[in-house]
C-alpha cells in the first residue's frame, strides 16, 4: 500500500503518473480539504486511472481514519419478501399476486429470532424486507416495542424509505408524524436502501412505482430532524451513466450539508441473476473499485464509506479497503437473502468475529468493532484484545 501520510508525498506520486498533471487541481483540493465539483467527479470516473483514484481515495481514508476498519456484530430480520412493487432489478421479492411463493413472518416468529441471540454479543438488529400491504405501521411499531421491552440495549435499525413511504401513506400520516410514531416505539436508525438511482428517467425504467428521489430524501431528512442517524446507498452498474452517479451523490452530499445525519455511504453493485434485468452485464471488479474510490473522493462530508461484503463478496470487500473503504458492515450471521438470491458469491452470508478481524488484518488494517453509531466497542489491534473470546462469537 502506498504511504500517503505526507501531503508532499501524495503530490509527488500523482505528478509521477502519466495523467497526473490533468488532476493537479483535484489533488490540490483534496490536500486542502476542499470539495471537488460535479464536473471533477465525472472527470475522475472517465479519465483517472485506477491507481490514481486509489491513491487519492486512500489518502482521504487514512486522513480520516488512519488504518482503522470498522465492523459490527449484527443480525438481520427480513419480515417478508412479498412486495407490492415491481422493481426490475430485484431478485428477492415476490409480487403480492404470487405471495404463495414468498414468506411472511409473524411477530411471534420474528421475536423468536430476536430471542435466539439472547446472551450473544450482538449490538444491532437490522429490519428490512419487502412491502407487504398487511404489515402496516401499527404492526411494526408493536414489533419494535416488543424488541425494546425484551432487550432494551439492542439497537433497532430498520426500514428503507420505500417501506416507510408506503406505511405512512397507508396510515394517512405525514412523514413527520409517521417517523415520530416509529421513533417513539423504539426505532433508532435507518438503513439506506431504496435509493437506487435518483435520476427520474432511470428510476422510471428500473423502479417506476415506488417512492421518488424527493420522497426518499424527505424521509431521511425527517429522521435526522428527530436525532436519528441513517445510511445512504446507490445502486450502480446497470443502465445508469457516470453523470447519473454524480447527480445521485450530489443530492446526498447536499442533504448531508444540511442535516449531518448520514453515518455512511454504501455503493451497492447491481447483480443480474434471477431478475428482469438479467440482460445487463455486471460491472467488473475494476469498475467496482473505481466506484468506491470516486465515492470516497466526492463524498467529502460523509465520515464513512462501507463495502457491504454479502453483496460484493468477502475477497473483493477486502480489496476495497485500499480504495477508500473503512467499514465492512457486520457479521450478518446468514440472516439476509437479498443478494444471495441475486447471484452474489456469498450464498450463505455469515462471518464470525474472528473471520472478519482476520480479513481486515490481512489487508494491513486495524479491525475495530463498533456499534451502529460508530462508538468503539473493541479495537482488535490492541495487544490486550488480540486473544479472541470464542464465547462471544
Amino acid at each position: 500500500m502506498i504511504n500517503t501520510n505526507k501531503e508532499g508525498e501524495i503530490s509527488g506520486i500523482i505528478n509521477s503518473l502519466p495523467e497526473g498533471k490533468i488532476f493537479k487541481n483535484i489533488t490540490e483540493k483534496i490536500i486542502a480539504d476542499e470539495r471537488i465539483s460535479d464536473e471533477e467527479g465525472i472527470l475522475l470516473f472517465e479519465k483517472a486511472s485506477l491507481g490514481l483514484s486509489a491513491t487519492l481515495a486512500n489518502y482521504i481514508r487514512e486522513k480520516k481514519h488512519g488504518n482503522k476498519t470498522y465492523f459490527n456484530r449484527n443480525f438481520h430480520i427480513e419480515p417478508t419478501n412479498v412486495c407490492v412493487f415491481s422493481c426490475k432489478f430485484c431478485s428477492y421479492s415476490r409480487l403480492y399476486a404470487h405471495r404463495d411463493e414468498g414468506w411472511v413472518l409473524t411477530k411471534e416468529q420474528m421475536m423468536d429470532i430476536v430471542k435466539s441471540y439472547d446472551g450473544k454479543a450482538v449490538t444491532e438488529v437490522h429490519i428490512v424486507g419487502g412491502v407487504h400491504p398487511k404489515m402496516n405501521l401499527e404492526f411494526f411499531c408493536d414489533f419494535i416495542s416488543q424488541i425494546k421491552k425484551h432487550r432494551p440495549e439492542l439497537h433497532v435499525k430498520g426500514f428503507t424509505a420505500v417501506e416507510l413511504d408506503y406505511m405512512f401513506r397507508k396510515a394517512k400520516l405525514s412523514v413527520k408524524e409517521g417517523m415520530k410514531k416509529l421513533h417513539d416505539a423504539g426505532l433508532q436508525s435507518m438503513p439506506g436502501g431504496g435509493a437506487e438511482i435518483f435520476d427520474s428517467e432511470i428510476r422510471s425504467q428500473i423502479c417506476h412505482d415506488k417512492v421518488d428521489a424527493d420522497g426518499w430524501l424527505k424521509i431521511h431528512e425527517e429522521a435526522h430532524a428527530l436525532g436519528m442517524h441513517t445510511n445512504a446507498t446507490m445502486l450502480y452498474g446497470h443502465i445508469e451513466n457516470y453523470g447519473h452517479r454524480i447527480d445521485h451523490m450530489s443530492r446526498l452530499r447536499n442533504l448531508q450539508d444540511k442535516t449531518h445525519g448520514f453515518n455512511t455511504f454504501i455503493p451497492l453493485k447491481f447483480r443480474n441473476k434471477n431478475n428482469d434485468m438479467s440482460y445487463v452485464p455486471e460491472s467488473s471488479i475494476i469498475e467496482d473499485m473505481k466506484m468506491y474510490a470516486v465515492a470516497r473522493i466526492y463524498m467529502d462530508n460523509f465520515a464513512h464509506l462501507k463495502a457491504y461484503w454479502p453483496m460484493l463478496g468477502r475477497q473483493n470487500a477486502q480489496l476495497s479497503l485500499s480504495f477508500g473503504v473503512d467499514d465492512m458492515d457486520g457479521t450478518i450471521d446468514d440472516s439476509t437473502k437479498i443478494y444471495s438470491m441475486a447471484g452474489s458469491e456469498e450464498q450463505t452470508p455469515k462471518m464470525s468475529t474472528d473471520e472478519l478481524v482476520m480479513l481486515i488484518s490481512q489487508a494491513g488494517r486495524e479491525a475495530v468493532e463498533r456499534d451502529t453509531l460508530y462508538n468503539v466497542v473493541k479495537n482488535y489491534s490492541l495487544k490486550k484484545d488480540v486473544e479472541f473470546d470464542a464465547a462471544l462469537n
